[in-house]
Order: C-alpha cells, then sequence, then structure tokens
C-alpha cells in the first residue's frame, strides 16, 4: 500500500535488478519481471516469507503519524559517500527537490527504482532546476554501492539512525521472518547499517518546495512498490502552477 498526496489530492537480501530500463518501462513492470527470477532463485519457501511479510505491511498501512503535504522537512545532518558530513539544505540549495528515501544497496527494488530515476527522472529534473537526492540508513560505503551499482549522477547520502526517516514518520523494521531469511541466505540488514540496527525507512518519495514544504508525499508499506516517473513529473507540474 501506498500513501499519496498532493496539494490537490488528498526485504530481499539479493542486489540485483531486473533486465534494462527503457523509456517505455515503469518501475511496476520492472519489478514484476524481476519477481519471477527471484522467486526461482530463493525457492518458494523463502519467497513465501517475503510475500507474508509484504501481505503485512499492506494490511498495516500507512503509519497515521507518517509525513504529509504542509509538513516541513527538517534540517538534518547526512553523510556523503566519503564520510563527509552534509547538510540536507545546502544538498537541495534553493530549489525545489526530489527527496527518495530508500532501503539501502541491498535491496534489489531500490537499485532498479534509482537506475529509472538516473534514466528517466534526472534529465527532466535537470531541465526545470529541480535537484534529486537519494537517503537511506546504509553507511556511506553502502551509499557508494549505490552509486557504483546505479551509475547515479546525483548525491546519495546516508541517514545515520534514521534520524530524518524518524522524524518523517516513515521508520520501521524488517520482520523477524525475514529477517531469519536473511540470515539463511547470508545477509543482515544491521551489517549495512551505519547504527548497526535493522530499521529502514519505508521507500517514500518526497517533494518539497523552495521553503521546504512537502507538496507531494508517496510512502510505500510495501517494499516492492515505488513511485513512478511520471508521478514525480506531474507533483512538480502542480507545484509550478500553483507558483505561476
Amino acid at each position: 500500500m501506498s500513501n499519496t498526496s498532493t496539494p490537490d489530492t488528498a526485504s530481499t537480501p539479493d542486489s540485483g535488478t531486473a533486465g534494462t530500463t527503457g523509456p517505455a518501462t515503469t518501475i511496476a513492470d520492472q519489478v514484476t519481471d524481476f519477481n519471477q527470477g527471484f522467486t526461482a532463485q530463493i525457492g518458494p519457501d523463502f519467497s513465501k516469507v517475503f510475500d507474508d511479510e509484504q501481505s503485512a505491511l499492506r494490511e498495516a498501512g500507512v503509519p497515521d503519524d507518517a509525513v504529509k503535504p504542509g509538513d516541513t522537512v527538517v534540517e538534518a545532518t547526512l553523510l556523503t559517500p566519503q564520510g563527509t558530513e552534509v547538510s540536507l539544505a545546502e544538498t537541495v540549495g534553493e530549489g525545489p527537490a526530489v527527496l527518495v528515501f530508500y532501503r539501502g544497496a541491498w535491496c534489489p527494488y531500490c537499485n532498479l527504482t534509482l537506475k529509472t530515476y538516473q534514466a528517466e527522472l534526472l534529465p527532466r529534473l535537470r531541465e526545470r532546476g529541480v535537484a534529486l537526492v537519494a537517503i537511506s540508513p546504509q553507511t556511506p560505503e553502502g551509499s557508494e554501492a549505490s552509486v557504483t551499482n546505479g551509475s547515479l549522477e546525483f548525491p546519495v547520502l546516508s541517514d545515520p539512525g534514521n534520524v530524518l526517516s524518524g522524524a518523517l514518520g516513515i521508520r520501521t523494521e524488517p520482520s523477524a521472518d525475514a529477517r531469519a531469511v536473511h540470515t539463511q541466505l547470508g545477509f543482515d540488514v544491521a551489517d549495512s547499517n551505519a547504527d548497526a540496527t535493522g530499521d529502514i525507512p519505508f521507500p517514500t518519495v518526497l517533494v518539497v518546495d523552495h521553503d521546504g514544504v512537502v507538496v507531494f508525499a508517496d510512502v510505500h508499506t510495501d517494499y516492492t512498490t515505488r513511485t513512478e516517473v511520471d508521478e514525480i513529473v506531474a507533483a512538480l507540474d502542480l507545484l509550478e502552477a500553483r507558483a505561476a
């Protein structure tokens, strides 16, 4: 389930990606292709654990205190892939921005989403002077892996301890059963996180205006679903129309 709002409208361990990203391929289509191969790769028992986790997340829905349009994104100190502290305001600059909260380089759904944003969203944002920033709780080394995996040309930052995602009400963690499967597959989310916990954000896209006020919020509790490029562009169109 996702909770998409605009001004006018109210875990898996594999690090692979699905196919290639083309202009006519939605993220949802890529996820469908990926899931077919992933189920075959890990087997039906492990796959069922992740399916059950996703079902429970959808049923629980988006938390009531999750970020909404009209909220102001708080200032935060983040880390670059080189481990240098940088403020969110410094990274975003003076213009509108698109903030992408993702789980980590270990998440295949995150990888294919960031690759799609690099190929299809970033050029359109550059034309508008809009910043694109991706944020996760992983170590700076993990952020560097994300950059390398996707050949990303936009800032990819670490939010140690999920301080920013916690302030936005989008912090969560994998289910106990999912983490047990992670362990059996030789992976632990805590090993990739800067604070050595298993906490992660719900995949979320925010569009913020010049003042840091949220004008579009799309929070996905089911981590296999993501915000499509056209949805983000539509939110920016509304923002520009409002400012005209």
